[in-house]
């Protein structure tokens, strides 16, 4: 099944359950799967690729937490709390993120591939791993990964 079919099941379970902040959630994040069907010109009935689920639910948690940061600085402790359930919410539909050695074993790959493992080539090489692994590991992961191998 299609993260956006578990999003929807995940949304019917919620409101038979009554669970407030999972369905809270996951109606957000089902008009925002309809929102961007409707940018991308594609009808509200298709679904959204995995990949586009996942950004879609990225694009979600990174706006929780900069609500988060603003209600922290407002002192609203209890907006806090709640958008904090939120993005554990939706850290649940996000992938298993890569390992370092699966990070590693990509870097070395990328590395054999484009040649060379020089300090310059540290920037292309970082940007290659990432896009192979389609935003399952975070840049600051994958800089972390590439520095430590290029330095040996």
């Amino acid at each position: 099944m299609s993260l956006h079919g578990t999003v929807k099941d995940k949304l019917k379970a919620s409101l038979i359950q009554q669970n407030a902040v999972e369905l809270s959630v996951f109606r957000m994040l089902s008009a925002s799967m309809t929102n961007e069907l409707l940018s991308l010109g594609r009808s509200p009935s298709d679904d959204l690729s995995d990949e586009e689920t996942v950004a879609l639910v990225r694009r979600a948690i990174k706006q929780r937490r900069d609500a988060i940061t603003q209600f922290k600085k407002g002192k609203r402790e209890d907006l806090v709390e709640s958008e904090m359930r939120e993005v554990e919410v939706l850290k649940t539909l996000l992938p298993k993120p890569p390992g370092r050695e699966e990070i590693e074993k990509a870097v070395k790959a990328k590395i054999d591939e484009l040649g060379g493992k020089s300090e310059a080539k540290a920037g292309p090489l970082i940007g290659a791993v990432a896009k192979e692994l389609k935003g399952q590991a975070s840049g600051a992961e994958i800089k972390a990964v590439v520095d430590s191998i290029l330095g040996e």
